[in-house]
């Protein structure tokens, strides 16, 4: 089927799941095709236990993509006995340390081995499954391209939490705490994960998940109204919860956590010391999140969230909702960017 020229496809790459949506200029975006699936790291961690089960060896070949499954999968396939064999860049999956990653077992090389390795491709964009997919529902495939995902950025001696944080503080500082400063295109070289994917989808627009979650936040008429006054927003997603509070659309503090280390009354104390402005970035760090900024208090500001553990962390907080789709925050952060970045700066 022949692209659809001038329609957009936007994918969301989470640690759950992937959220697409295909954006066409001058319909509605309520309208638009959507579709939550699993995430690239779900599927390929999935091939890989499958080999496990059948007793098979893993040659883990394709590009930089993201970890958290999949880096558990090829642990349990190492434990279980059987090897894994992987490319340069598709072993930065694991650590960005190859060393680290020969340590634990992983054999770096070009070619596929000769043993009767299972072939696993790591990508975070699975273009011919969604090819096929669209094409079984007559949906022309889009001609342009966008996507988010969380970039930890190329830090082979340094922890990558203290690394992403770092990149992050940068840019807010150099672009003055405004919320588009968080996104950065091209990506900086920094950023192999996405830059993983610019080269799979040239042209393409890619950014960070957390900021793309806050944009699309923004997206819903209630929080944009709230906002001008002061707002809290906070992305709480399967892997990573990202909090901000703005004014306007410049922030005034951030701070990201690891969904799973959070509780509610723990989520909600860091919540309160990011409004005062007393959250420090040593406290997140040594909680084992990534880090925290803060440039000013912003107080007596209300809650909204979004992302899909929104309810058991923050139950009672405004439930945000752009176009009325929770799930596709991040993807209509993402549009909005397209807009700003693209669209406008075309004419």
């Amino acid at each position: 089927m022949n692209a659809e020229a001038g329609s957009l496809l936007i994918i969301d790459v989470g640690t759950g799941t992937q959220d697409i949506l295909v954006y066409r200029k001058g319909e509605a975006v309520e309208r638009s095709p959507k579709l939550v699936l699993p995430s690239p790291t779900v599927v390929k961690a999935g091939e890989i236990s499958a080999a496990t089960r059948a007793g098979h060896p893993v040659f883990f070949d394709g590009t930089t993509m993201g970890g958290g499954p999949v880096a558990r999968a090829i642990r349990a396939h190492l434990q279980a006995g059987y090897s894994v064999y992987a490319t340069e860049n598709a072993a930065k999956t694991f650590h960005d340390n190859l060393d680290k990653a020969k340590a634990v077992g992983i054999e770096i090389m070009d070619a596929a081995p000769k043993k009767d390795a299972v072939r696993v491709v790591a990508t975070d964009y699975m273009e011919t499954e969604l090819r096929e997919t669209f094409a079984r529902f007559a949906i022309p495939y889009p001609d342009r391209f966008a996507f988010a995902v969380q970039d930890h950025g190329f830090s082979p001696t340094k922890s990558n939490r203290v690394f992403r944080f770092e990149l992050m503080r940068d840019s807010l500082e150099k672009g003055d705490w405004h919320l588009d400063a968080l996104v950065t295109d091209p990506p900086r070289p920094e950023m192999t994960r996405m830059r993983s994917l610019l080269n799979q989808a040239p042209g393409a627009l890619v950014m960070d998940t957390g900021p793309a979650a806050l944009l699309g936040m923004l997206c819903d008429p209630v929080v944009k109204e709230k906002a001008e006054k002061g707002v809290t927003l906070v992305n709480v997603g399967n892997g990573h919860t990202l909090a901000a509070t703005i004014r306007g659309e410049r922030l005034s503090g951030l701070f990201e956590h690891h969904t799973f280390s959070l509780t509610p009354a723990r989520l909600h104390e860091y919540l309160e010391k990011l409004k005062a402005g007393t959250l420090t970035n040593e406290e997140i760090f040594t909680s084992g999140g990534h880090g925290a900024a803060v440039r000013e208090p912003l107080m007596a500001t209300q809650i909204v969230v979004t992302g899909p553990n929104r309810r058991r962390l923050l139950p009672d907080a405004y439930q945000a909702a752009p176009f009325g789709d929770m799930m596709l925050t991040g993807c209509f952060g993402v549009l909005r960017e397209w807009k700003r970045l693209r669209e406008i700066n075309s004419k």
